[in-house]
């Protein structure tokens, strides 16, 4: 299959790496300089080449912030034929899109970062893929992700991003807040430090994408969760009150068999 892939990040360019081998690919990007070590790959810069290279499917991995944008600039030259697809974080607003846009689709998302993940051994990890998808498009996705041992999972658009708020969200918000009240430590503890090596990789993620995950509007509902649950235990320590400090982590354990 030919596969063109719009944006060389670091999503962009992992999935390169993997369809390379089996497929055409050719990866977009802007900027030459993020082309420069892809392997067996067609590399494009301009949007005539595209064209040129009539491509099957299409991959949109640039930032979140700009995926319909990418949609835009790129649809005036691929085929009506070429099924497109995002791999977007938030799905919010993209259903829309695509019903506008006319064109077969396909919507997923791998739920694992370059930053955190191993990516020779993706066993423990997952993928959505969006159940109002095109057929063929889920199939290939699922012969993808499968091939990568990811766990694959099929949620309509709003599921997605009802379960997004659940998984990145709130820890994506507490790990921000922690990060924010810290200073320098001598002598950090285990449990600091494996913290902050949590905090330095989420940090190291694009800003777009930390803004429009925690902008999901499903969001909201469970940041103020946090906040009732910090109000709660603030109210125990200030009080040194054992009795209810047992029932909260008795609760907190509870949460995490």
């Amino acid at each position: 299959m030919k596969i063109l892939i719009l944006g060389a990040g670091k999503m962009g360019t992992f999935l390169t790496d993997v369809l390379c081998i089996d497929h055409e690919v050719a990866l977009y990007d802007t900027d030459p300089k993020k082309l420069r070590f892809v392997f067996n790959t067609l590399r494009l810069t301009k949007l005539e080449e595209i064209k040129e290279f009539e491509p099957e499917l299409l991959i949109n991995c640039v930032t979140l912030k700009y995926t319909v944008d990418a949609f835009e600039k790129v649809l005036p030259y691929i085929p009506k034929s070429c099924i497109i697809s995002d791999i977007a974080s938030v799905k919010t607003g993209l259903q829309d899109y695509y019903e506008k846009c006319g064109r077969r689709y396909v919507s997923t998302h791998p739920m694992f970062g370059p930053t955190f993940a191993t990516l020779d051994n993706l066993s423990t990890q997952s993928a959505i893929i969006i159940s109002e998808s095109d057929h063929m498009g889920k199939a290939f996705f699922k012969d993808l992700y499968l091939s990568l041992r990811l766990k694959i999972f099929e949620y309509t658009f709003d599921e997605h991003d009802e379960t997004i708020a659940y998984s990145l969200s709130i820890p994506f918000a507490s790990t921000l807040v922690f990060a924010s009240v810290m200073k320098h430590q001598d002598a950090p503890g285990t449990t600091f430090k494996r913290h902050m090596d949590i905090a330095q990789g989420l940090l190291s993620e694009d800003d777009f994408l930390l803004s429009e995950i925690l902008f999901n509007p499903y969001t909201p509902k469970q940041v103020e969760n946090i906040r009732l649950e910090l109000r709660e235990l603030l109210d125990i320590i200030e009080k040194k009150d054992n009795e209810r400090m047992f029932k909260f982590l008795a609760k907190v354990r509870k949460n995490i068999e």
